[in-house]
């Protein structure tokens, strides 16, 4: 590891048990006595209930309980933390159920709870409440007065030349809109619930960090966390909104704690749209300057985002504009907007996914301004060191990304010309973008224990929203060690294993795979002293020695031998700039009379350090790829603001992609070791194999028509209007 040696590609370890149905999902667990939990939710977006009837749902069959803001049972981290603190852009702190205030359109105002789902969900129906309804403000573009500096969040500003973006030779100036965008991935989110007493809780979730839900829930019930076991082991897709544990989650348990019964509660496709976030609303503004031959001289950059009235949701949108190419003078602002909605949250390729789609839409733009070639015009401006931070990369391979890219998707062999390509009916468009994204490592335990069978068995309390996890370790474990990957099983998604941090940000192979990497490492060193090696897939007796593994434990009076260790990054990862690349290049064809876009090809190129699985790194690039289709051409969360509720908040009206809308994705591998990052040398990858997408697609179209659509989803009525 370390070194330039390839990883030979392995099947997903967990695979078989996730196709044949052996893997277990959250809301697959049973426990005895079971109970059911739906909501019901508010038909208004701001103001209070006024009357909240439950009786007739209350003497509905099988009820146990309705619970409303009147009876519902205290959570003394909510009160603690004081339900009336203000909130720097305004607004109060939400506390569900805990008071009768309406604060956005689908709030829970009530839990029924029954011994069956279906009669739950008959019971909810017979709740019914009336509402003192307030002016309420859902419409970004209406309210960007209102528009604030985040705390913890100032501008920046490099250069003395603070208006070159204005007073440059070439100038160009254009707003580009991300609508909001919802995570809808198969699994429906939710959480199983259950007490032993008052202070020992367990609970399945749907979670992509049980340590983090572990924490939330501890202070939330202020109980000690070695009280509180959460167990995540599969989770059915993430995409960012399992990285807090919801309001909704909490109110379950506490349920749980009152009728001493297990509770279960599984949100519906609807609720999913309200109740765990989504990627905001987001207006951006990119004034750019630059030489008559291509050369920049100044880039502004403001973004205004949504956040909730009672959440001041941010995200990284400017960032991206900050270090990315070698301009002397860059200004970036971030704003948030607080409206009543349910608050956003993080989304794959947070915040830079939204920055990037204006910044390489800009380049784009500013490319052909000065006739380059976009692809030129990037290398031109291409930044050796990171201008932001004034530090060196700890690794940058863009150039050979470009090239590499170029070549495979025939970049050189198109007309340049915008409009001038076309196959049959259809325009031809070519287009490309970058993406980049933090090479985090944060810091991780594993645990291993190598059996008497030569079997070794590694735990930690980490996560896997599907790109893999277990394989990568076991992949890095079988490296290390040299033990045969049929002899190696890594558990997770257990908070009594050693701690882990969420899976998100890229960061789960650097983090925990350092952790197994150190592990391995110290478990060769202990196999050493007691005179044994791995050799050939098995544990064999060093050289001069006779004694099997077998024989060793039994003289120990041991079972097994067992090591644990902690890994995070050194000082010497603050000497650097860490980042992942991408370059995307698409392929696309529009009908020229009815508006319609094909992506019909896709190269998408990734410097992500040495690629530790390349089975599942090419999965997980074309599972960005597939987000970065629905994101340029289909997905936008659409709301009527007469009543601030989703008018689409299912799965036949939010289209996501289908196969029919994906073509083949070609994959590149740079597959360089970063030198700096961790011993594997390995760097993220799950952001940016979607970060940058949408703008090749924007840019492609661009290309194919000569028009420039800067508000997504790029859908036909805006190509024929444009």
């Amino acid at each position: 590891m370390g070194t330039d040696k390839k990883s030979e590609p392995i099947n997903r370890v967990d695979g078989r048990a996730k196709v044949t149905g052996k893997a277990k999902y959250f809301a697959e667990f049973e426990v005895p006595g079971v109970t059911y939990c739906v909501m019901v939710t508010s038909t208004i977006a701001r103001g209070t209930i006024t009357t909240i009837n439950t009786k007739t749902a209350e003497r509905a069959p099988g009820v146990l309980a309705v619970f409303t803001h009147l009876n519902m049972p205290a959570i003394p981290g909510w009160a603690e933390q004081g339900s009336n603190s203000k909130l720097p852009s305004g607004g109060e702190r939400y506390r569900m159920l805990g008071s009768n205030k309406i604060l956005f359109n689908g709030q829970p105002i009530a839990l029924v709870i029954a011994d069956t789902l279906e009669r739950a969900q008959h019971a909810a129906s017979l709740v019914t409440a009336s509402y003192n309804k307030s002016e309420h403000h859902t419409d970004l573009l209406k309210n960007k007065e209102k528009a604030a500096m985040p705390p913890r969040m100032g501008d920046y500003t490099r250069g003395s030349d603070t208006n070159a973006h204005n007073t440059a030779p070439v100038v160009m100036k254009a707003d580009y809109t991300i609508p909001i965008e919802v995570h809808n991935p198969m699994e429906l989110a939710g959480i199983l619930a259950f007490w032993e007493g008052d202070d020992k809780l367990t609970v399945y979730a749907k979670t992509q960090g049980v340590k983090s839900t572990q924490r939330t829930l501890a202070g939330a019930f202020k109980i000690d966390e070695k009280n509180i076991q959460v167990y995540s082991e599969f989770v059915g897709g993430g995409f960012g909104m399992g990285l807090r544990t919801w309001p909704q989650e909490v109110a379950v348990a506490a349920a749980a704690r009152a009728l001493k019964k297990p509770v279960k509660l599984v949100l519906t496709r609807d609720q999913m749209f309200t109740l765990v976030g989504h990627r905001p609303y987001t207006i951006q503004h990119i004034s750019m300057g630059a030489t008559q031959d291509g050369q920049l001289l100044g880039i502004y950059h403001e973004a205004t985002g949504e956040t909730a009235s009672y959440d001041d949701f941010t995200e990284g949108t400017v960032g991206m504009t900050r270090f990315m190419y070698a301009c002397p003078n860059v200004t970036t602002k971030y704003r948030i907007v607080p409206l009543d909605r349910g608050v956003p949250i993080w989304m794959r390729g947070p915040g830079e996914a939204t920055g990037a789609f204006a910044l390489e839409s800009a380049i784009d733009e500013m490319a052909y301004k000065v006739n380059m070639d976009p692809l030129q015009f990037r290398l031109k401006n291409f930044a050796e060191t990171d201008p932001e931070k004034n530090k060196p990369f700890s690794s940058n391979n863009l150039k050979e990304a470009y090239e590499l890219g170029s070549e495979k998707i025939g970049w050189a062999k198109r007309n340049p010309a915008p409009a001038s390509m076309k196959e049959g009916d259809w325009l031809v468009g070519y287009g490309m973008s970058t993406g980049v994204f933090g090479a985090h490592r944060g810091e991780s335990t594993c645990r291993a224990q190598l059996n008497a069978d030569g079997t070794l068995l590694l735990q930690s309390a980490t996560s896997d929203i599907g790109p893999g996890t277990s394989t990568a370790m076991v992949q890095i474990a079988h490296e290390v060690t040299g033990l045969s990957i049929g002899k190696i099983h890594f558990e997770l998604g257990n908070a009594a294993f050693p701690p882990s941090g969420s899976q998100g940000g890229s960061s789960t192979v650097s983090s925990v795979g350092s952790a197994v990497f150190d592990v391995c490492t110290a478990l060769k060193g202990m196999l050493t002293e007691a005179g044994l090696t791995f050799d050939n897939g098995t544990v064999k007796s060093a050289q001069g020695k006779s004694d099997s593994l077998q024989d060793v434990l039994s003289k120990q009076n041991k079972t097994f031998f067992e090591v644990t260790r902690s890994s995070k990054g050194g000082a010497e990862l603050e000497k650097y700039s860490l980042y992942s690349f991408s370059i995307h290049f698409a392929e696309v064809r529009v009908h020229p009379a009815t508006g319609v876009v094909r992506v019909k090809r896709v190269v998408t190129v990734a410097d992500s350090g040495r690629i530790v699985s390349p089975k599942t790194a090419a999965s997980q690039m074309i599972g960005g790829v597939t987000g970065g289709i629905g994101m340029a051409l289909t997905e936008e969360g659409i709301i009527d603001h007469r009543f601030g509720r989703f008018v689409n908040n299912n799965l036949a009206d939010y289209h996501v992609p289908v196969s029919a809308d994906v073509p083949h994705i070609e994959t590149i591998f740079i597959d360089k070791p970063d030198p700096i990052t961790n011993p594997m040398g390995s760097k993220g990858m799950g952001e940016i194999a979607l970060i940058g997408f949408s703008a090749a697609v924007a840019n492609a179209v661009y290309h194919a028509t000569g028009k420039r659509i800067r508000e997504l989803p790029i859908t036909p009525d805006k190509i024929l209007s444009a």
